[in-house]
């Protein structure tokens, strides 16, 4: 076993980050009134069923659960809390790599050697250590730099180096996969399939949360996170963009308040089920994504305790 993996291996304790937003559907009588799923689609029917089907599949879930779905196919767009902030967690690293390309294309330059294999063990194998050198190397200006260019204004750079206390919500985690996979003036086209192509190679205890469900059909990018801490509990985040079946869409699942790690990984699992199903019917032959059932994590950068 390899030193990174080990780091890897030390999961259960850690996070990844995420957007957050309040279960949706049915909770006990005296609670609070909660926020509802709200979906539009260009396509006849399929905002209700996407509304009927992401409700039940949260329904009696306890957590607080922010949720967004676009699929540029079908003009389909559903959200829940999009604007409920959460702690990041590891999900910040895409736009870590995102501000590393970002950063790099201003200087008409590729990445060095080293900058790519950071950059990889980051995504692929979600090292914390390589975060946190990519972090201290682009700085918290040229990182606000980047959310600024990408319109993620309400994503908040963790401070003193704690990126996965990074705030962030699903309207900007949306706002960034939207950027990751059309064309547009902040990343360049090669940055853009370096991004997807690394989270494609995501290790396969990885793999869980947003991808469960998916077609053979769709290509699978995907990026999760999750953190343990004194306040709210497990925070259990996925970040997935699929393409194929004439589909071309992203999910953003974040969540808090879990009782257990694997608490918000089903709750995650539940709701992909249902929009991958919805979006995509089965067909014959048509397998369906398994993920892990043994998630690992490495520990994320945060205080110790609180």
């Amino acid at each position: 076993m390899t030193h990174r993996i080990s780091r890897r291996a030390g999961a259960f304790t850690t996070a990844f980050g995420a957007t957050l937003l309040v279960c949706a559907t049915v909770l006990p009588a005296a609670a609070a009134p909660t926020a509802t799923v709200a979906c539009t689609s260009a396509r006849t029917g399929l905002a209700a069923k996407l509304k009927k089907d992401i409700t039940a599949a949260l329904a009696n879930r306890e957590g607080t659960v922010g949720l967004g779905l676009y699929d540029r196919s079908t003009g389909t767009t559903c959200t829940l809390n999009a604007t409920t902030a959460f702690d990041s967690a590891s999900t910040v690293k895409v736009t870590v790599l995102a501000t590393l390309l970002w950063d790099a294309k201003k200087s008409n330059r590729y990445l060095t050697d080293t900058e790519d294999e950071l950059a990889t063990a980051m995504i692929t194998e979600s090292d914390n250590d390589a975060t946190s050198t990519l972090w201290k190397q682009l700085g918290t200006a040229k990182i606000q730099g980047f959310l600024t260019a990408a319109g993620m204004t309400k994503t908040v750079p963790g401070a003193d180096g704690y990126w996965g206390l990074t705030q962030e919500n699903v309207t900007d985690e949306q706002k960034l996969l939207k950027l990751v996979t059309a064309k547009n003036s902040v990343l360049s086209d090669n940055a853009r399939a370096y991004i997807l192509k690394l989270m494609g190679q995501v290790v396969a205890d990885q793999r869980w949360g947003t991808p469960a469900g998916a077609p053979s059909s769709v290509s699978v990018h995907v990026k999760n996170g999750w953190l343990q801490r004194s306040t709210h509990g497990w925070r259990v985040h996925s970040l997935g963009t699929f393409n194929g079946a004439g589909h071309d869409y992203m999910i953003t699942v974040l969540t808090q308040d879990n009782s257990t790690m694997d608490y918000g990984v089903a709750t995650i699992q539940n709701v992909a089920k249902a929009i991958h199903k919805d979006l995509v019917p089965a067909t014959s032959g048509v397998t369906r994504y398994t993920p892990t059932d043994s998630p690992s994590e490495a520990f994320v950068a945060v205080p110790p305790q609180g």
